[in-house]
């Protein structure tokens, strides 16, 4: 049969969904393929990713007693995924609408039958639910970040409490609904929300309308080209924002009124989104947002993220583990925002929480070593870097400690350095010793000095080393090094030494010196350290 002459309810699969539907591995299908003539030719797809015949797979399966037999929800699932030119959020849609009207409206014949007779053995409800677990599942399978993943769903509820039962939610990138319906009690608030995917957008409203929660509507649109629900200032808004989407629209809406924190550059989509969150955030309001770990120190956002601290917008940011965020293994973090409804509500400090050591599945609450509070001026530096395990670290920092430590330090390196300043008189006169000299390349052509390391090295007992290194350090390529008995060498070999010891000493004492300096203005900032008597 020709892949135009295949029924549309006997959709394609691929060898990774063959395992997963007969219950064994990748490898196993393989090997059935190399092992069986008569197994299912490939119908579709590339050479080195071919497509199958659902209906030859499971008629060969049952022939040859192979896994196990396939569930009806499984072939609903993959009839679903064959009959979805316009998505799968579309697809699920349909069914959707035709399991609450009983209309198969543009349903495919075979689809519709299929989820017709798993609603009556179960329910509606439960059909939806199965269809739209499957859809996350795969969604997080691919690292799809158009789905937010269980995790950051578990993490965003969780940080969210308590949500009052009359309050109102909104999702400005709500996809199919997921995190709205997580948030907050089961029954009680407004939830609303706005979707650029006409699919996805209608699937959250059918699927709350089977499945709960009440009180759920969503508007389709792209949120920030075109605001559905302009005038809506919600008690707690949630997004996980299309962070990868490069276009946000920044030419189209350079003078918009949301950005009243700045205008965000072209690459910080993310901040664009922030800013809308916090738009439709009533006073007294909160907004929680996943952000990338980025997000939180590139230098295109710090003049927003100073805005922010500034005036007592953000209230806290929270690193979580790696592996939350389906899309990648790297840790995200949720910023939440609350518009003070009077000057004196605006924050002062910055609850910082740094999860990143955790399991991704492990509890939320933070242990009392995972937070810190940063005051607003601390964190108004050149860099404004919001990044909590930066902060988190240097709040359990003994700081009066470590600054007498560097101190310490300090006092014992300027002592060495005269003593390791070799004690140098009167010279036999200034180009005294490039007359008799050799060039440092005939040596090397002599096999006196050894060159491969790129520094020389004596090969002979009549050349010293460390008298080599100092002749030849202003000018390796063109070094004369002047001929002298090695006794003397060793002198000057000694005295050259003596002023590398007297450099690297130097070295470490700049670097220490720095951070000194540095820890010296960040605890008398902060307080963890302040003045004392001057030293007599």
């Amino acid at each position: 049969m020709t892949e135009d002459a295949r029924p549309a309810a006997d959709p394609l699969v691929s060898g990774a969904e063959i395992a997963r539907l007969a219950g064994v591995t990748r490898a196993a299908v393989s090997n059935w393929r190399r092992r069986y003539p008569d197994f299912p030719r490939p119908a579709g797809g590339a050479a080195g990713a071919p497509l199958f015949s659902l209906g030859e797979v499971r008629a060969w399966l049952a022939a040859h007693r192979k896994g196990k037999d396939v569930p009806d929800e499984a072939r609903l699932w993959q009839a679903l995924k064959g009959t979805a030119p316009g998505g799968l959020p579309g697809a699920l849609a349909a069914v959707a609408a035709f399991l609450a009207t009983g209309e198969p409206s543009g349903l495919d014949p075979g689809v519709a039958s299929l989820a017709a007779s798993l609603a009556e053995r179960r329910s509606p409800a439960a059909v939806v639910t199965a269809l739209t677990d499957r859809y996350l599942d795969a969604a997080r399978r691919t690292g799809s970040d158009r789905v937010t993943s269980a995790r950051v769903v578990r993490a965003v509820a969780h940080f969210a409490r308590p949500v009052p039962k009359d309050a109102t939610l909104f999702d400005p990138a709500c996809g199919i609904g997921t995190l709205l319906a997580a948030v907050g009690p089961a029954a009680g608030p407004r939830r609303l929300g706005q979707e650029a995917d006409p699919g996805a957008a209608r699937f959250a409203m059918l699927r709350s309308a089977l499945t709960g929660p009440s009180r759920l509507t969503v508007r389709h649109g792209d949120s920030l080209r075109a605001d559905a629900w302009p005038s809506l200032r919600a008690d707690l808004v949630i997004c996980d924002p299309p962070a990868a989407e490069a276009d946000w629209g920044r030419e189209e809406l350079l003078l918009d009124t949301r950005w009243e924190l700045g205008t965000p550059s072209r690459a910080e989509g993310e901040l664009a989104w922030l800013q809308h969150c916090f738009f439709h955030t009533a006073p007294g309001g909160r907004a929680i947002v996943v952000m990338t770990a980025s997000a939180a120190y590139r230098k295109a956002g710090r003049r927003i993220r100073a805005e922010l601290v500034r005036r007592g917008i953000l209230t806290s940011v929270i690193a979580l583990p790696p592996g939350v965020a389906a899309s990648h293994a790297l840790p995200v973090h949720l910023w939440t925002l609350r518009r003070p409804a009077s000057p004196a509500e605006a924050a002062d400090r910055v609850r910082m929480v740094d999860l990143t050591g955790n399991d991704p599945d492990g509890p939320l609450n933070p242990a009392p070593q995972q937070v810190t509070e940063v005051p607003a001026l601390a964190l108004l530096d050149d860099t404004v870097d919001l990044t909590p395990a930066a902060h988190v670290r240097a709040s359990r920092r003994d700081v009066p400690a470590e600054y007498r430590e560097l101190r310490r330090q300090l006092d014992e390196r300027l002592r060495a350095l005269r003593d390791l300043l070799p004690p140098l008189v009167t010279g036999p006169g200034t180009g005294s010793l490039a007359g008799a000299s050799v060039p440092l390349a005939d040596l090397a052509r002599a096999g006196l000095v050894d060159l491969a390391s790129g520094t020389p090295v004596s090969a002979s007992d009549q050349l010293d080393t460390d008298y080599l290194a100092g002749f030849v350090r202003r000018d390796a390529r063109g070094a004369r090094v002047p001929q002298m008995a090695v006794a003397d060498q060793r002198r000057y070999g000694a005295a050259f030494r003596a002023l590398r010891a007297f450099e690297e000493n130097l070295d470490a004492l700049t670097e220490l010196g720095r951070r000194a300096a540095c820890l010296a203005y960040q605890g008398l900032t902060d307080g963890a350290l302040a003045p004392g008597d001057p030293v007599p």
